[in-house]
């Protein structure tokens, strides 16, 4: 995945919607089975013992004890059983929704991947059950966060790439991202960002908060104040300076916005955040 590509989705998964439907420790029957569904989530199993098939838009899989696999949501999914030694798995559903399409809609990985650590993917999975039968607005709270847990682990191990059917896509909100980025120390306008991708104003508004979670107008002001935050941690540049590459013509609006924002003064940040800079 490219570094452009890697900083879209990243801007992507800010609004990021997760939502786990559930989760359990199973020993399936003999008659364990399933042929071409499309399930609107995804799964994911964590195999202890026993033997199995699974099958993802044709391609056959023997997950083993100590694997754990994936199936996408919306893939062909078919699997059954092997032997008399049906599978004993940890498993959950789930979906991750980064702008208008789940996760893995915009990228592929490998779906059969060892595990590297059991024990610590067995008392994920163990305290994942345990939240979702528990009642308490806490429970609700970690079970995103053990989730969360559970797919930046597979991540981790795993390389991703953009999905071919979605590139185009991507690189249509890559555009958008370049072209704010480029021209921070700017006026930008919503005009100016649907002309950039040949839309009319009007349906680039509603495109841009389908995947993006927010207008036009308010991704730029938390992209300005990205750049600023990171500028005045970094740097030794004045505020007058900070102002002006982030599109500010007045520092006196500049310290308003961060203000209000950030709920302390660009001064008061810098004390707060700033590294020696010679």
């Amino acid at each position: 995945m490219s570094i452009l590509e890697q900083s879209t989705l990243s801007d992507l998964l800010k609004s990021l919607q997760i939502e786990l439907i559930t989760a359990h420790k199973t020993q399936v029957a003999r008659s364990w089975g399933e042929t071409d569904s499309f399930p609107s989530y995804n799964k994911l199993y964590y195999i202890i013992g026993g033997e199995g098939w699974i099958s993802v838009d044709g391609a056959s899989y023997y997950p083993k004890p100590g694997q754990w696999f994936l199936t996408p949501v919306n893939s062909k999914v078919s699997f059954s059983t092997t032997s008399g030694q049906p599978y004993l798995k940890y498993w959950c559903h789930f979906r991750l929704k980064a702008g208008p399409f789940d996760l893995f809609q915009w990228i592929g990985v490998p779906l059969l991947q060892d595990v590297a650590d059991n024990a610590r993917l067995a008392g994920l999975f163990e305290e994942l059950i345990a939240c979702r039968t528990s009642e308490s607005v806490t429970a609700r709270l970690r079970e995103k966060s053990l989730l969360l847990d559970l797919v930046c682990l597979y991540l981790d191990q795993a390389p991703t790439r953009i999905l071919q059917h979605r590139s185009e896509e991507m690189n249509r909100l890559s555009m958008i991202q370049h072209l704010v980025e480029t021209r921070l120390h700017t006026t930008i306008t919503v005009e100016q960002m649907a002309e950039e991708l040949h839309l009319h104003p009007n349906y680039f508004i509603s495109y841009f908060k389908k995947h993006f979670g927010l207008s036009p107008l308010k991704y730029v002001h938390r992209k300005r104040l990205e750049r600023a935050s990171q500028l005045l941690a970094s740097t030794s540049l004045s505020i007058k300076e900070i102002a002006a590459l982030t599109g500010f013509a007045e520092t006196g609006h500049f310290t308003k916005f961060f203000g209000k924002e950030m709920n302390q003064s660009p001064t008061e940040y810098r004390s707060a955040t700033s590294k020696t800079v010679d």
